[in-house]
């Protein structure tokens, strides 16, 4: 799959990611959507490597799950990271 159908289905993994996990992200909608697009990616290049035949082709559910997937879990390692910091001014 390109990488503008994976930016595409970024957005969309994105948005669902943020429904699923709900709550306060640092950096706002910009930095969930950017989240999201690149879930996706190194969601479908994980998968790629894993299984090794190219199963990812196009815009399916499959393709759609393991985007929000790679989202999610990217989602949830930066609120985990930026989580901590705390602002002391």
């Amino acid at each position: 799959m390109g990488i503008l159908a994976w930016i595409v289905l970024g957005l969309i993994a994105g948005a669902l990611a943020k429904a699923i996990m709900p709550g306060d992200d640092p950096g706002g909608i910009i930095v969930t959507m950017l989240l999201g697009i690149v879930g996706a990616i190194v969601g479908g290049f994980v998968w790629n490597l894993i299984t090794g035949d190219g199963g990812v082709s196009g815009i399916n559910i499959g393709s759609i799950l393991i985007a929000i997937l790679g989202s999610i879990i990217l989602l949830a390692v930066y609120r985990m990271f930026v989580g901590r910091r705390s602002y002391n001014a």
